[in-house]
């Protein structure tokens, strides 16, 4: 027969009690802990938060309302940097906010000195203004208070420049503009729209061949009796003259000053160049002998 087992009460409860409570003891250590890890990080995502969102209240709401900190003006003699703030209405409460490029950009461009401007903002305080100043293409004259003045002005045909500045020596390269008829100049006045084209292609030729533009030291207007206008060239070191259409250009140039090396090399040639038909067409001078 198998033995026979038999246990009391207490001897039954207390294995199993002192299981149960350690079981519990046990249990409940782990709970705590990760209570007390839950919490922890609670209280630091929250600080976390509160220091994200003053940041960002400071970056975005309290910086670009602040005075720029940094101005960086590229100006021009006679257009400086102090001057273009003033005129851009720019001044030391101005801020991120406050400034609006395209605005600024559009007022400065309006300066007769300016042919054009850029204004970049870098966030949250820095402003910078470039500006391009207007080049004199070629120069007229007219009366100013009776005087004979040189008026200078661009490819866009806008006087900038009225006599000569103190200090600047007056320009051998610019042709001379003759034919025009300017009353009463001043800075900012426009020349009849008619003459752009040719005002862009003394630009493209300066700035490709000077020494073409250096060639010539007047060109005339000469207006037609109804409508348009044709050109004579007045080259600077040949007495012959040059009739062009208003289609002045590098290639027609560089034709007609080697006609003119042609007829330098000649003891006597035409006193003027028809180019206006596209071929160069003249009349030589008849020479008398005796009386």
């Amino acid at each position: 027969m198998p033995p026979d087992f038999s246990y009391t009460a207490e001897e039954t409860k207390a294995p199993f009690g002192s299981f149960a409570e350690n079981t519990e003891t046990e249990n409940e250590n782990p709970r705590g802990t990760s209570r007390k890890i839950e919490k922890g990080l609670k209280r630091l995502f929250i600080v976390a938060g509160l220091i994200l969102a003053a940041e960002f209240i400071w970056l975005f709401g309290v910086s670009p309302c602040i005075p720029l900190s940094t101005l960086e003006v590229q100006g021009f003699p006679g257009f400086d940097g102090g001057e273009v703030l003033r005129y851009a209405g720019i001044d030391d409460k101005a801020s991120f906010l406050s400034v609006n490029p395209e605005r600024t950009e559009k007022l400065l461009a309006g300066h007769y000195l300016v042919d054009s401007a850029k204004v970049i903002k870098r966030f949250p305080d820095r402003l910078s203004i470039f500006l391009e100043p207007r080049r004199a293409v070629a120069l007229s004259l007219a009366a100013v208070q009776g005087r004979l003045l040189p008026v200078y002005f661009d490819r866009h045909g806008v006087i900038f420049r009225i006599g000569m500045e103190k200090g600047t020596p007056p320009s051998s390269k610019l042709p001379i503009i003759s034919g025009l008829v300017i009353e009463d100049p001043v800075p900012g006045m426009r020349l009849p729209a008619a003459l752009g084209p040719l005002l862009e292609e003394l630009e493209k030729i300066e700035n490709e061949s000077p020494e073409l533009l250096g060639a010539v030291s007047e060109i005339r207007i000469n207006r037609k009796p109804f409508d348009g206008f044709d050109l004579m060239l007045y080259p600077v070191h040949n007495p012959v003259r040059v009739r062009l259409e208003n289609n002045l250009n590098e290639n027609t140039l560089r034709y007609v000053m080697l006609m003119l090396d042609v007829f330098e090399e000649q003891d006597s040639g035409p006193g003027e160049i028809d180019f206006r038909s596209g071929m160069g067409s003249y009349t030589v001078k008849e020479t008398h002998f005796g009386k």
